[in-house]
């Protein structure tokens, strides 16, 4: 596997336990955070949608979708889980038509 991979699981599991500690405090609430990343997850989807290929663009918004993902379970989960969830259920809602 790609180095480079394995470091942006790395990235990713630490923001996510980031954004626990920030609901733990009560800084910002889970539907907050929820909606922070929702917005910069269609952002993004809108601002690339016509000069890339549509993997890339699953590529981009998969860190969004992901940690979406992490911020919304009632327990903490391994990469692998979350990953896995994303995959199987390819939320394509989000991208604008």
């Amino acid at each position: 596997m790609n180095t480079a991979n394995l470091q942006l699981e790395g990235l990713y599991a630490a923001v996510s336990a980031l954004m626990g500690a920030l609901r733990e405090k009560d800084v910002l609430s889970q539907e907050e955070i929820d909606t922070c990343l929702a917005r910069a997850e269609k952002l993004n989807a809108s601002c690339r949608r016509t000069e890339l290929p549509a993997a890339n663009l699953e590529a981009i918004l998969f860190p969004f979708r992901y940690l979406r993902a992490a911020n919304a379970a009632s327990e903490p989960k391994s990469f692998s889980e979350i990953a896995t969830a994303i995959g199987m259920r390819k939320d394509d809602d989000i991208r604008p038509s």
